[in-house]
């Protein structure tokens, strides 16, 4: 029995001794960790580096970004302030918040920073492309792009833009039931990528929800650990790439062969331009190119335009005002019988001057209270939107401001990041040499002090009376949902047309409402969407 115990102490103080060293291995790996990224502050500066955690080793606090989502930015942001220090993606980290602090990373590109994606983003990619590119090649390739992404190729792409947005809201109001909006405007914005911008037709719609997928893949891993090993998120994103260029090269080259017969896509537009400036384009360019417009226009876009659709179910007094504008415009008056849905003083959204806003039950938040049907079968569509200009879509100025709105409340890109050139100062903290910095487009949005109740979905704030985002208020660098400065976003205003343009087809001819009771929660990683799907039902509107 002595023996027994005996044995039994000698187990007990062995595991707990082995506890210890564990708990004490892994307290000093921490701490040298911390002390490894603590070494590399610049010496010749006397301020301190940002408050904050390096995490782990290896990983960092990357797992913990992933998991939380903007609650990561939120918590530490409260914890150590608008300047602070974390590791990420295997690079150590400054997040940046505030409008003046923004404006001096953005302006001080090429001398204090330079534009930096994650490894992983840069692999996926591949080194050709504009956002890979620094110095006088980013200038060369972004004046080549511009005019892709000029008022004259949009009036080209518009008609096109519209038929597939027509095409593929028939497919959704044919459904029987409801459909998931980000999976849905996903396709969508994959399309109109693939058929109005680059121009290709070939793919047949299996095939195109083939491709489509494989982006997904593609998109899905662009922010993963630089280790490229099977079944990691590098090698996905590698292998996904590799498959769609394969299928681009064949369309490519195929184009190329084609008779010359004017403008037609962006395609058309990038290589006149690079033949205008003497440059010339190679094929393997031309597969990145084509995978990064895709990328541009894709998930970003479908963040946005779902964010859309949320917001103007959750505040139906906006669409109905938007819908209004739409019947009283030039468009209006050629659709014949369109009569907008009442809505109840329930629905109405009322903000007054303490700033609060009167919920609505989520079972109430739709624009149409019964699916018509005939002989068992959705009606197909009463109403027909003509075609749409730059000039018609420029005289919608509420919808103008419901887009911008949509766009400071749920920015679909949380941030960007930069690479440190040289050491510099921000909000008393230095910003050491070699660092990667990220300025927070979300966060900065929401602490803003031009903006009145930031929390609150209030697309007046961009009316001519208030403003909130003007240059002369100090706003400039206050509301930057595609970035700024010299690495702003080159299809910003391609990304604003679609997505007013889908506004105007949802809002002019169709009536939805939202599946659940309540709404989706949003996740922030890699861009804003629901975690587990929004499902909404639409119909076309009768009289």
């Amino acid at each position: 029995m002595i023996l027994f115990e005996l044995g039994t102490l000698s187990f007990f103080a062995t595991a707990i001794a082995s506890c210890l060293s564990i708990v004490l291995l892994v307290t000093i790996s921490q701490q040298l960790w911390t002390l490894r990224w603590s070494i590399t502050r610049d010496r010749d500066s006397d301020l301190p580096i940002p408050k904050g955690s390096m995490g782990w080793p290896v990983v960092g606090e990357t797992l913990d970004w992933l998991f939380q989502g903007s609650n990561f930015h939120v918590t530490r942001r409260e914890k150590y302030g608008s300047v602070f220090k974390t590791h990420l993606l295997g690079k150590p980290v400054i997040r940046v918040t505030g409008a003046e602090n923004i404006r001096k990373i953005l302006m001080g590109e090429h001398t204090l920073v330079s534009t930096q994606w994650p490894q992983s983003t840069r692999i996926i990619l591949g080194p050709n492309t504009l956002a890979n590119s620094v110095g006088e090649l980013h200038k060369r390739k972004r004046k080549i792009l511009a005019q892709a992404f000029s008022h004259a190729a949009f009036e080209t792409y518009i008609p096109r833009l519209q038929d597939v947005i027509k095409r593929e809201v028939a497919k959704w109001c044919s459904e029987p039931g409801s459909i998931d909006v980000y999976a849905a405007t996903k396709m969508l914005t994959f399309r109109i990528a693939v058929q109005v911008l680059l121009g290709l037709d070939a793919a047949a719609d299996t095939q195109m929800d083939y491709l489509s997928k494989t982006f997904e893949q593609l998109t899905d891993n662009l922010f993963s650990l630089p280790i490229d090993v099977s079944f990691s998120g590098l090698r996905k994103g590698i292998k996904a790439r590799d498959t769609l260029h394969n299928f681009m090269e064949k369309l490519i080259e195929e184009k190329l062969q084609k008779q010359w017969d004017g403008y037609n896509d962006a395609f058309d537009y990038i290589l006149g331009s690079a033949k205008e400036n003497h440059y010339d384009v190679t094929l393997q360019e031309l597969k990145e190119t084509a995978v990064e417009l895709i990328f541009a226009a894709h998930a970003t876009t479908a963040s946005a335009s779902t964010s859309l659709i949320l917001l103007l179910l959750l505040h139906p007094a906006v669409a109905q005002k938007s819908r209004a504008e739409i019947e009283s415009s030039e468009l209006g008056h050629t659709i014949s019988r369109v009569t907008a849905p009442r809505l109840s003083p329930a629905h109405s959204v009322e903000r007054n001057k303490n700033c609060k806003q009167e919920s609505t039950p989520a079972e109430h938040h739709n624009t149409a209270a019964t699916v018509q049907k005939q002989n068992g079968t959705k009606v197909g569509p009463r109403y027909h939107l003509p075609h749409l200009t730059l000039e018609k879509l420029s005289r919608m100025r509420y919808l103008d401001c419901v887009v911008k709105e949509v766009l400071r409340l749920l920015p679909p890109v949380s941030g960007g990041y930069r690479t440190v050139l040289k050491t510099f100062e921000l909000d008393g903290f230095q910003i050491p040499k070699g660092w990667s910095v990220m300025y927070s487009i979300r966060d900065t949005h929401e602490t803003a002090p031009v903006f009145q109740c930031p929390e609150l979905f209030d697309p007046e704030r961009f009316g001519a009376e208030r403003d909130e985002a003007g240059k002369g208020k100090g706003g400039r660098f206050s509301y930057v949902p595609f970035g700024g400065g010299v690495r702003g976003c080159v299809g910003k205003e391609l990304a604003q047309v679609i997505i007013k343009t889908l506004a105007v087809e949802l809002l002019g001819t169709t009536d939805w409402k939202m599946a659940a009771k309540r709404p989706p929660r949003m996740q922030t990683v890699p861009v804003v969407h629901p975690v587990n799907g929004f499902h909404v039902h639409f119909n076309y509107k009768h009289p």
